[in-house]
């Protein structure tokens, strides 16, 4: 099979790999889109040391199960595989298991493949009619409704007014699911100026530079897509007293936060890693019903330009929130 192997820093190369054989209880699965994470990214510049090369990446997948009972099903990826019997995940918080392991990260190759092989508990059937490139975005965005139901547990949802900082994938997906849970009103925050027209464009949502942000404005729940020092600062200044942030983004480990403000004024912070399995299927049945909007904020293209994906989205060229690869679609050679 082809596969887009990671093989050093800013350095990818599409190479013939065996087809993965299943082991039992999972299913071989025939890729048709995986999306380009932040977390691609981050290996990929050679910033985070459990991706370590030669390693086939990428965890943002659907396609159709090959052979078996299951045979032609097609499927979207929860990419997080659990023991499903440690205490997190009998108390339902399989994304805090003991022995997670995430494909990507030895010792589970990544989706960057025409093949993938996946437990089936670990596979959500996809309806006819409902778009694989489009049914690979539940991943990511189940990022996004995690942080929002954990956000929920602090103020309610419905009626919020709620700020997401940062209109890559993570961050739409986020804005999505807060529209999708009834907040009143969602504002963004993008400092790529063609990135925020494009979001605006398709999403509908009101996509501001961070310096154009106003003074003034307070609001219930702010949602951190990005992690660095300068977004968690604008984060804890414009939440209100007995607001919540909920931080998602892995951009960088330390600063920002004003925590004598947060502290005087009861503001809640709320670390989150990905989503819990019923977190993932409420945003399959969300995507699927088309209550997350026409997802038509993506880019495909082929695995074999991979390696043009990644140094558009590096040197800032691509303005989409999602590039999709297609393991199967050939490269337009004129």
């Amino acid at each position: 099979m082809k596969a887009l192997v990671y093989e050093g820093i800013k350095q990818l190369e599409l190479r013939e790999l065996e087809t993965p054989e299943p082991l039992t209880g999972e299913h071989l699965i025939r890729v048709a889109a995986v999306g380009i994470c932040g977390s691609d990214m981050h290996a990929y510049l050679g910033h985070d040391e459990r991706r370590p090369a030669p390693l086939v990446l990428g965890h943002e997948a659907a396609g159709t199960i090959v052979g078996g009972p299951r045979d032609g099903e097609r499927v979207t990826i929860n990419p997080l595989v659990t023991c499903g019997d440690c205490d997190a995940c009998r108390r339902g918080n399989e994304n805090l298991c003991e022995q997670r392991q995430i494909i990507s990260i030895p010792p589970r190759a990544g989706a960057f493949a025409q093949y993938v092989c996946m437990p089936e508990r670990n596979l959500v059937p996809v309806p006819d009619g409902v778009e694989l490139s489009k049914a690979a975005l539940v991943e990511p965005i189940a990022c996004g409704w995690h942080a929002a139901r954990k956000a929920g547990e602090v103020v309610s949802v419905e009626g919020a007014a709620s700020l997401v900082i940062g209109a890559g994938a993570i961050g739409v997906g986020a804005a999505l699911c807060l529209r999708a849970m009834n907040a009143s009103n969602v504002l963004m925050v993008e400092p790529n100026a063609d990135r925020a027209a494009f979001v605006a464009e398709k999403t509908g949502f009101e996509v501001c530079s961070p310096n154009a942000f106003p003074d003034d404005t307070l609001v219930d729940l702010v949602v951190d897509g990005v992690g660095y020092a300068s977004t968690r600062e604008m984060a804890s200044k414009f939440v209100r007293p007995g607001g919540v942030i909920a931080h998602i983004g892995l951009g960088e480990s330390l600063g920002g936060l004003d925590i004598r403000r947060m502290t005087l004024q009861e503001i809640t912070f709320v670390g989150t890693y990905t989503y819990t399995a019923h977190d993932f299927r409420q945003t399959a049945q969300a995507l699927f019903k088309g209550r997350l909007g026409a997802l038509d904020w993506i880019e495909i293209r082929p695995l074999e330009e991979g390696a043009c994906a990644f140094s558009d989205l590096v040197e800032r060229r691509a303005i989409v929130p999602k590039i999709i690869l297609d393991p199967w679609l050939v490269a337009d050679r004129t």
